[in-house]
């Protein structure tokens, strides 16, 4: 059960949230201006929202919702399917979609998100990995003002650089997230540099948070998973993958097989979550962002360290703050969970997770499991003890979940 705060909803952050509030609202109409008229264009109807079984062929509902995906996107196609497992399953379906042994790619933006650790892997660790079927990777870290470094990556690139990538979200890094301006910077640099690279990006968090995409800026692929921004709450699983047609077809053939590749795979009743959740996305998204914005003024307030701050632009929908001891971590995270909907009775321990190289603290009371669209909260039990909040599917939620967290760290200290 929710133990009401006593930390007063002080009327000053909201003052100082509001122009904020204000512009996330115009975001969410435009956003919602451009899904209604792309579900207009392509005449959806009930009969879209009736899902395949079996092998899945002539799928109109998941062709056509794969038409929109790209249109609202900016991309040639787009690959939406439930067998993509997570947003680091559709990232690897396009790496190795899209690399060859004696292939080259470099990491743009420093050290990717850790899941993706395993798929980079080490030259013949017998896993599969990229590393070992001989495909090379190279990690340029940013420079000391978070910034690409330049100098460093020419000095990278060969004749064998295939792919270029980009992480749009901060991970568990202290890096702020890159807002599409500075992913376009990015990939005019690139051009400049490898003209030949597939740019692909780790879009991941990032979608309708702001006016463009990165298709839109210049990217060759993106992917991202639908328990994330895209699948508005309601899509109990899947990702998707967009961008330039052969591209995607390789990704595609590389997520099922040769052959197979965007002809085949059921829906298995999915499809009218899916339309659904797509099309409440902005909606959604936007009281996320509120309720980021809203935990970012109010620690802020309370003298700790938050990324973004409430004042900055932002291009997805986490935020860092960092606690300073794993005792508040700890506790943060376990008041978040017993804020939640579903499973407020557990109480998290952090542990050892794959993929990740700290013991990491989970907090998700979610009605999908592990959907960050849904309010939750993790980090990994290392200096300086920063918390990844992010989702919340009303803001109202996450106000009184924030509120709880903040009571519980303050009575912990007393």
């Amino acid at each position: 059960m929710v133990v009401m705060s006593k930390v007063t909803l002080d009327s000053n952050v909201i003052l100082k949230i509001s122009h904020k509030i204000a512009q996330i609202e115009e975001r969410v109409e435009r956003h919602q201006t451009r899904l209604l008229t792309a579900f207009q264009k392509y005449k959806v109807s009930e009969s879209h929202l009736r899902s395949s079984t079996g092998y899945g062929y002539d799928d109109l509902g998941r062709e056509t919702l794969e038409q929109i995906v790209a249109d609202v996107f900016g991309g040639e196609l787009a690959l939406v399917r439930p067998n993509i497992i997570s947003g680091t399953h559709a990232i690897a379906s396009c790496l190795y979609g899209s690399l060859r042994p004696g292939d080259e790619w470099i990491a743009l933006t420093g050290r990717p998100y850790d899941t993706l650790f395993q798929i980079i892997g080490s030259p013949h660790d017998g896993t599969g990995s990229l590393s070992d079927f001989g495909i090379n990777y190279h990690e340029i870290a940013l420079t000391s003002d978070n910034k690409v470094d330049w100098t460093r990556f020419q000095q990278k690139v060969t004749q064998n650089t295939k792919l270029v990538a980009i992480q749009r979200s901060r991970g568990y890094s202290n890096r702020p997230s890159f807002t599409i301006a500075e992913i376009e910077k990015m990939i005019e640099k690139i051009r400049e540099i490898v003209p030949n690279a597939i740019i692909f990006v780790d879009n991941c968090y990032g979608e309708f948070v702001e006016d463009r995409e990165p298709l839109h800026v210049g990217a060759d692929l993106i992917a991202g998973s639908l328990i994330k921004n895209v699948g508005g709450g309601l899509a109990k699983s899947g990702g998707y993958i967009a961008g330039k047609k052969l591209l995607v077809e390789r990704a595609a053939a590389r997520l099922v097989a040769p052959g197979i590749g965007m002809e085949g795979g059921a829906t298995h009743g999915y499809l009218a979550d899916y339309y659904q959740g797509l099309f409440l996305a902005p909606h959604v998204v936007g009281e996320a962002l509120k309720g980021m914005i809203f935990a970012s003024a109010l620690f802020e307030e309370q003298g700790y360290v938050v990324s973004p701050t409430y004042k900055d632009k932002r291009t997805d929908i986490i935020q860092q703050i960092e606690l300073g001891t794993a005792e508040k971590l700890v506790t943060f995270c376990q008041a978040i969970q017993s804020a939640s909907p579903i499973d407020a009775h557990v109480r998290p321990e952090p542990s050892d997770m794959p993929g990740y190289a700290d013991p990491v603290i989970m907090a998700a009371g979610t009605f999908v499991q592990g959907a960050s669209i849904e309010l939750s909260a993790d980090g990994p039990l290392r200096e300086p003890y920063t918390v990844y909040l992010q989702g919340g599917l009303t803001y109202a939620h996450v106000k009184i979940a924030i509120k709880t967290a903040l009571l519980a760290m303050k009575t912990k200290m007393e």
